[in-house]
């Protein structure tokens, strides 16, 4: 697991990534989380930890960009309930659930590629087993039942019929 990465809020709304010795922007930032880092932001004159805060910030700049978030009658809901449900359902459940859902569309992702690597490896094989389908097919007609012929016509000797009993 990556190491935490630790970044400083001034009050300029600037933030420095300590590790990287640099200034970032929150673009950085998303850049760092969606990679796999865990990041912790203090506030460089309170020592408070406001990660919470710059993250909600990131997802909210994202949701503008695309004019949605969460559908509406949810975001009714987060209102008129206030923040014990809503910390009540982040605190038990959202997480886990993305966690498993995560987990589970890889697992699926992953299976799916091992179909397709297996459909691509038979379509190679294929053509070398069948190269000797037409043998098989001659051996197998020994064992066929045999092919019963008899007249059209009984006075009629060069019209004859082909009766497969297949």
């Amino acid at each position: 697991m990556p190491e935490k990465i630790l970044l400083k809020k001034y009050s300029n709304r600037r933030l420095y990534d300590t590790k990287s010795s640099r200034y970032v922007t929150l673009e950085d930032l998303t850049g760092l989380v969606k990679s796999g880092n865990q990041v912790e932001i203090v506030d460089a004159a309170t020592k408070e930890d406001v990660t919470a805060f710059i993250l909600t910030q990131i997802i909210l700049e994202e949701a503008r960009k695309k004019n949605f978030l969460l559908p509406i009658p949810v975001l009714h809901l987060i209102i008129q309930h206030g923040d014990d449900a809503l910390g009540d359902f982040f605190d038990k459940y959202l997480q886990k659930t993305i966690q498993n859902y995560l987990e589970y569309k890889k697992a699926f992702d992953d299976q799916f590629s091992r179909w397709l690597d297996v459909g691509t490896d038979m379509r190679k094989l294929m053509p070398n087993m069948m190269q000797g389908a037409s043998a098989m097919d001659n051996f197998m007609q020994m064992f066929a039942a045999p092919v019963q012929t008899k007249p059209k016509n009984p006075t009629d000797d060069k019209d004859i019929e082909v009766i497969d009993d297949k």
